[in-house]
């Protein structure tokens, strides 16, 4: 398993690993290239999942400390930040997304600009 997907706490083979469900979220969402945004669920559909875009709300609300997965560039529906303005993580997604070159206006990345579509961008 790739080391980005390795909790820091796991280092015993006795230690549960990921469920598939999350291995195929997670791999996914590596993938998603920098300048790029994918909404909750379009990931969810993606990793074979459905539109759970709930579930993927709560699995990235749950990455352990010091991940590396690109969580910041998973947004609401139409591109909308749902992380709230002045909360440590909604400050921080809103920095990460501008430093990888995006515009934020009225709290949404442009969607049809910045929209991961996987066919069309190759990383």
């Amino acid at each position: 398993m790739p080391n980005e997907f390795r909790f820091a706490d796991c280092n015993n083979v006795t230690d549960p690993l990921p469920d598939a469900r999350k291995l195929a979220l997670y791999t996914v969402l590596s993938a998603v290239p920098p300048g790029h945004v994918v909404t909750y669920g379009q990931l969810g559909e993606l990793a074979g999942l459905g539109r759970a875009a709930r579930w993927v709300g709560r699995q990235l609300s749950q990455l352990p400390p010091g991940s590396t997965l690109p969580w910041h560039r998973v947004v609401a529906a139409g591109g909308r930040l749902s992380l709230p303005v002045g909360s440590p993580s909604g400050d921080e997604q809103r920095a990460r997304l501008q430093d990888e070159g995006m515009t934020i206006n009225g709290n949404r990345v442009d969607i049809l600009s910045h929209g991961w579509r996987p066919g069309e961008h190759s990383g």
